[in-house]
């Protein structure tokens, strides 16, 4: 009984389980590979606070501006001492 037990549990353990383990894993790898849906929430949010940055960074850009214009222009300071000084 012996004799034919061992080869079929050797045959059916390399055909059968062995593979049947690494499929297994290797669906475990691609599932890791994507992004949970907390992961994907989170980036989410963090696109939308990065668009509000932008949008307010683009508001005191354009109000930086527009008081550069409104403001006379100084003319620019001599890099060099003069004598008149």
């Amino acid at each position: 009984m012996e004799e034919i037990l061992i080869p079929i549990v050797a045959i059916v353990a390399l055909f059968i389980v062995f593979p049947g383990m690494i499929f297994h894993y290797i669906t475990l790898w691609r599932k890791q590979k994507t992004l949970m849906p907390d992961d994907e929430r989170m980036m989410e949010d963090l696109w939308r606070s990065a668009r509000a940055m932008e949008r307010r960074i683009e508001t005191l850009e354009s109000l930086l501006e527009q008081s550069e214009a409104d403001s006379p222009r100084r003319p620019p300071r001599s890099t060099r001492p003069t004598f008149d000084d």
